[in-house]
């Protein structure tokens, strides 16, 4: 049991600033048991942590790109002496099998940071046009909401380039997966972070979040989450007119051309979304087939699916692990029921646990075929192992389908034509694209169109975020 009952604030860690403060245990998702116990924090806390940030802000803000450079570099070494204590965690805490959690969700934090070094270090925030000079400056004090499926990820893509920028900060990570955030402050000090430039307060989202979001001295909210929560968050934050960055649902679209290989193609997808127990907002959970080659897509699924086996998350043959609470069991359970009740043929799958699977947050892999694009399961968001299949008549219709959800996050089209396919992605209204199996690029900008958000983060865009633009005219006589 780890017991994390202090925050982060001003360099120190310090205890809750009133004494009403609840603590919470946090529950292994495969066990159902508490593994730690953090402590929610109140208005209080916020007010501490951003008069914090905001008195560190003038020192910190006009520290040297050097300085900053090094100070990343002191994160990195501190980072990677932790790394797999930082994998364990978050195995432990939201149920990432082990090998996803030392080969992708404790790495991306390292990732991030090195990633802003290099951006950092040839990054122009002074440019003359005329006799004008455009300087780009840091945005001030920001506050961090991070979700509980990528949460070292989700950190440090907000906290790195918040950093390069001089900026300073409040992070509350998920109450749902908090010690892996925790653990992170941990880094940050012990890597010499300027007292108050990084703070930390768990809590909730209606107490902590709301009072972060309605703060009249934080001066950027960047926030990762639901659409339902993000849009609390906008607009809290409306009435202190403060910049605020989203990055929120998605339902992204697969679309396999008649070209593909159907065989890659579709065992890639299902891979693909279910990855992470389909608990990722860019996860592909429509994939839309040609009609004629639907029912060959729908054998290539379930094969595909009979090969993700559920189970323990320490286990070395695990391929998914728990989903992380028993709300989101629940809801992936109705949404499930709801998809067969909408008259969609459960091709594999379904309600209930795997077998031998009793304790423990547990989803069978499923797979709907002959999804129409209106029924539930294509519209809403399940964050579970469940995909949905739909048929296409033609390229045409399919994009319009792919096109037609309030979401915007991501995409993906497989085709052995690579110029057709590329001009098939260039109709998708989303923030990225992934061609032909196309892996993640930490380099290239990460967020969405529509109801998944606005802003971006990764690379040089999410440098920018935390940057403003001043214009100093007449800094140049003119000659």
């Amino acid at each position: 049991m780890k017991t994390c009952l202090k925050f982060y604030i001003d360099g120190a860690w310090v205890e809750p600033a009133q004494s009403s403060s609840k603590p919470l245990d946090v529950l292994n998702p495969a066990t159902e048991q508490p593994i730690g116990q953090i402590m929610l924090g109140t208005a209080a806390d916020v007010d501490k942590a951003v008069a914090a940030a905001k008195k560190a802000f003038p020192a910190f803000s006009n520290s040297s790109r050097e300085d900053r450079l090094a100070l990343l570099d002191k994160i990195v070494a501190a980072y990677e002496a932790r790394i797999d204590e930082m994998a364990e965690v978050i195995t432990q805490e939201m149920g990432a099998p082990a090998w996803l959690s030392k080969a992708a969700q404790a790495p991306m934090g390292v990732a991030h940071f090195k990633t802003t070094q290099a951006i950092l270090k040839n990054y122009t925030f002074e440019s003359m046009q005329g006799t004008t000079q455009i300087r780009k400056e840091p945005v001030g004090v920001c506050g961090f909401i991070t979700p509980w499926n990528w949460p070292v990820n989700q950190i440090a893509c907000k906290v790195a380039p918040a950093l390069a920028a001089g900026c300073t900060m409040v992070l509350k990570p998920s109450e749902i997966s908090p010690l892996s955030g925790y653990l992170f402050a941990e880094i940050l000090d012990a890597a010499g972070v300027p007292a108050g430039v990084f703070n930390l307060i768990n809590g909730d989202g209606p107490t902590v979040g709301a009072a972060m979001s309605a703060h009249p001295d934080i001066d950027m909210m960047s926030f990762t989450g639901s659409t339902r929560a993000g849009i609390e968050v906008a607009k809290a934050s409306a009435a202190s007119v403060k910049r605020v960055a989203q990055e929120l649902g998605g339902k992204s679209a697969n679309i396999i051309l008649d070209d593909a290989d159907l065989n890659q193609a579709v065992a890639g997808g299902v891979s693909s979304c279910f990855m992470n127990s389909g608990q990722s907002c860019n996860a592909p959970t429509r994939m839309f087939v040609p009609e004629a080659r639907h029912e060959e897509a729908v054998k290539i699924a379930v094969s595909a699916a009979a090969e993700a086996k559920v189970g323990d998350p320490t286990a070395a043959d695990t391929k998914l692990g728990p989903v992380v609470s028993e709300t989101q069991y629940d809801k992936i359970q109705k949404l499930i029921q709801m998809g067969v009740d909408e008259g969609a043929e459960l091709a594999c799958g379904g309600t209930g646990k795997p077998d031998g699977l009793n304790a423990g947050y547990y989803v069978k892999p499923t797979i709907f075929a002959n999804v129409r694009n209106d029924m539930t399961i294509a519209r809403e968001e399940i964050f579970g192992p469940v995909l949905s299949i739909l048929p296409y008549k033609d390229e045409a219709e399919a994009v319009a389908m792919a096109n037609d959800t309030p979401y915007g996050l991501s995409g993906y089209v497989s085709g052995g034509d690579a110029e057709r396919a590329r001009k098939v992605a260039e109709q998708l209204r989303t923030g990225n694209v992934h061609i032909n199996g196309a892996g993640m690029d930490v380099l290239a900008p990460f967020g969405g169109y529509k109801q998944s958000g606005n802003g971006r983060e990764w690379g040089e865009h999410g440098l920018e975020e935390f940057l403003e633009v001043k214009a100093m005219l007449g800094y140049q006589a003119a000659e």
